[in-house]
C-alpha cells in the first residue's frame, strides 16, 4: 500500500495528496474546462467536493497507485502526477502526469517524475516504472527523457482518443538506471558568413515542402516521392523525435540578409560512443548555386567538432549527384570510396571530414 500521507519536496514543488482545502482551486480549473487533472476527476463543479473527499483516493486504497498534486511554493496545484497500475508482487508500477495548461513549458512535469520516481525507488521495493506517451505528444516525450526514462519501443495504435487511435511510445526505468537524461543535440542557432541555421519549424513546411517537391530534389535524394506540405510536417515530427532520441536534429538554414529559406540541412545517425554523425541537406531551387550548403555543412562541423569533440562527419551523395559532390569536396570532406546500391540501387559516394580537416 502507498503510504496516504505521502509527501515529495522537490525544488519547486511539493507533491501531495489533493484534500479538501484545494476545492477552491480544483472548482476554478474544472471551470475553466482545463485538462490536466487525473483520470475520473470530475467535469461538472458539483462533483468537486466528494472527489476531493473520497474519488481521487480510490486508487490509492486499492493499493494499484496514488494521486499527488503537483503545488507550487504558494501551494497553488499547477498540475497532477500519479502512480498507477501498480503490481506489488511483479515490483512494478507506472507513472503519469498533468500540468496546467498555463503552468506549461517551466520544467514542471519533468521535476514532478523525477521527484516521484526518486521516491518510489528510495521508499519502496518496486523495481521497475513505465511511462508511456503518444508518439505524436513531442512535449510528453521530452519529459521521459529528460527525466532518464529509456526509449523501449512503440506500440502500434495503441493508445484510441476522439480523433482516432495513436501509437504509443513505452519508455521503462529501472531501480539501477543511473536516470540521468540521455544524450541528444542541443537545439542550438548558428551562424556563418550568410546564413542563420536554427531549429526546422512549422514556418518552415511550405518551404521545405516546395524544396522536396523540386525536380531535382526528387531525383536525386530520397525523399518522399509527390513531396507535400504533410511530408514536411512529417518530417518536423522525425527530426523532433529523432533528436529527443539523441539520433540526430534538423535546421533551417536562411539568409542573413532578407531571411528567406535557403537550406534544409540535418543531422542522423548519431554514434555517441564513437563521436560521429551524418549529414544531409536540401538546398532550395531558389537559393541553388551560392555555395549556401557547403557553408552551412561548415558551421555545423565547427560547432559539432569544437562544441559537442565529435571526430568525423559523414557525407553520401548519389553518383549521379555530382552538384552535391561538389558541395562536399569545396566543404573540405574527403572521399573515401563508393557504397554501391545504397540509395533505391543507387551507388553513393562516401565522404567524410574531420577535426584535423578543419586546423
Amino acid at each position: 500500500m502507498f503510504d496516504p500521507e505521502v509527501t515529495v519536496i522537490t525544488g519547486r514543488l511539493r507533491l501531495r495528496p489533493f484534500g479538501p482545502g484545494d476545492e477552491a482551486r480544483i472548482r476554478s480549473i474544472v471551470e475553466t474546462g482545463a485538462t490536466f487533472l487525473p483520470p475520473g476527476a470530475p467535469t461538472h463543479v458539483a462533483g468537486v467536493s466528494q472527489w476531493l473527499s473520497a474519488g481521487v483516493h480510490e486508487l490509492r486504497d486499492s493499493g494499484q497507485g496514488v494521486h499527488l498534486a503537483m503545488a507550487d511554493p504558494d501551494g497553488r496545484v499547477v498540475g497532477a502526477v500519479s502512480l498507477f497500475k501498480t503490481s506489488w508482487g511483479a515490483g512494478t508500477t507506472e507513472i503519469g502526469y498533468g500540468v496546467h495548461p498555463l503552468h506549461r513549458g517551466r520544467g514542471f512535469a519533468t521535476e514532478a517524475v523525477r521527484g516521484l520516481v526518486d521516491w518510489v525507488f528510495t521508499t519502496t521495493d518496486l523495481r521497475r516504472i513505465d511511462l508511456t506517451a503518444n508518439l505524436d505528444n513531442l512535449a510528453s516525450l521530452r519529459v521521459a527523457q529528460k527525466a532518464g526514462f529509456t526509449w523501449e519501443g512503440v506500440l502500434r495504435e495503441a493508445s484510441v482518443e476522439d480523433d482516432g487511435p495513436h501509437d504509443l511510445v513505452l519508455f521503462g526505468m529501472l531501480r539501477d538506471d543511473d536516470r540521468a537524461p540521455s544524450e541528444s543535440l542541443p537545439r542550438a542557432e548558428l551562424r556563418s558568413r550568410r546564413l542563420r541555421l536554427r531549429p526546422l519549424g512549422v514556418q518552415d513546411v511550405p518551404d521545405l515542402a516546395a524544396t522536396g517537391a523540386d525536380p531535382l530534389t526528387q531525383a536525386m535524394t530520397g525523399v518522399p516521392r509527390g513531396y507535400s506540405e504533410a511530408d514536411a510536417r512529417a518530417f518536423l515530427a522525425v527530426t523532433e523525435r529523432m533528436r529527443i532520441r539523441g539520433q540526430g536534429i534538423a535546421w533551417a538554414g536562411e539568409e542573413l540578409d532578407g531571411g528567406r529559406f535557403a537550406v534544409n540541412l540535418d543531422l542522423r545517425d548519431v554514434d555517441w560512443i564513437n563521436r560521429t554523425v551524418e549529414v544531409g541537406y536540401m538546398t532550395a531551387p531558389w537559393a541553388r548555386g551560392n555555395g549556401y550548403a557547403g557553408e552551412a555543412v561548415l558551421a555545423v562541423a565547427r560547432w559539432l567538432f569544437g562544441t559537442l569533440a565529435f571526430q568525423r562527419l559523414l557525407l553520401r551523395a548519389a553518383v549521379s549527384n555530382t552538384a552535391s559532390q561538389r558541395v562536399a569536396e569545396k566543404a573540405g570532406f574527403t572521399r573515401e570510396g563508393v557504397a554501391r546500391n545504397a540509395l533505391r540501387g543507387e551507388d553513393l559516394v562516401v565522404y567524410s571530414l574531420v577535426p584535423a580537416d578543419l586546423v
